[in-house]
């Protein structure tokens, strides 16, 4: 009743169950691994972010470019503050609001983005403290330039004069008349009251849209193994019932077919 297994058909679908079932199992693994290397890496930041608080300040030009090892370090800063933007829809303790982005003007010549902290409600100009005046040092944690769509940066455009949607040298650079560093930096202290901005992961190193792909991908090969095997029986059941009917006579033999033919 099994001799068809032996036919060159079954012989096809065999070898290919054999190598799809592995193929799967290690893709799924392999998905598995990454999004564990993500969570691992995601706890890595928070210790890591937790101790770079208690680090010496570091001039920021020394920890240029940022990087996974860089982001979230203490550097400091010396200019005078310039021009104040605010960055639309950010939440913070599941509120609401905005930042504060102020560009310090750097004895290099080069601005420094500087989120001096955060406000609930609307952007709006009125609500914002003014910037101290003079000469400052600031000090607090270096942070990569935002991509738009990632970790909750909004990519609409059409924003009010005066506003960006993400803190980034190439979203700056056209709206001020000169060069601005590929990083900012965000207070330790919220300035004049406002509250401080928590230091972001480093890209690819948090519990973000990927991670949780890796592990939808996960299952998706998984079941796909599951799938094959599911496949395999039906097609096993179904030779096995045709093979049953035909001793029966209820269906015709393939050699009475040739012979009528």
């Amino acid at each position: 009743m099994y001799r068809f297994l032996l036919t060159p058909r079954w012989w096809g679908i065999n070898v290919f169950v054999l190598l799809a079932i592995p193929f799967c199992i290690f893709m799924g693994s392999w998905q598995l691994s990454r999004f564990e290397a993500r969570v691992e890496d995601h706890r890595g930041a928070e210790a890591r972010a937790a101790s770079d608080k208690r680090e010496a300040a570091r001039p920021v030009a020394e920890m240029l470019p940022v990087d996974k090892t860089t982001v979230g370090k203490q550097v400091t800063a010396s200019g005078r503050y310039g021009e104040q933007l605010l960055v639309p829809d950010r939440e913070l303790d599941e509120r609401r609001g905005f930042y504060v982005l102020t560009l310090l003007r750097t004895d290099g010549g080069s601005a420094l983005p500087v989120v001096r902290g955060w406000l609930p409600g609307d952007a709006d100009p009125s609500k914002v403290p003014a910037a101290p005046a003079g000469e400052v040092t600031v000090t607090g944690a270096l942070q990569a330039s935002e991509q738009p769509g990632e970790n909750g940066v909004p990519g609409q455009g059409g924003l009010p004069a005066g506003q960006t949607g993400a803190i980034s040298a190439a979203s700056l650079v056209n709206l001020v008349p000169y060069d601005v560093y590929d990083a900012w930096v965000t207070l330790n202290e919220g300035d004049s009251g406002m509250k401080a901005v928590p230091v972001s992961a480093a890209r690819d190193s948090g519990l973000d849209l990927k991670a949780f792909q890796n592990l939808g991908y996960t299952g998706e090969w998984f079941v796909f193994a599951g799938f094959v095997v599911f496949m395999w029986f039906r097609l096993l059941r179904r030779e096995v019932e045709f093979a049953r009917d035909a001793e029966l006579g209820l269906v015709p033999r393939e050699d009475d077919e040739r012979v009528a033919v």
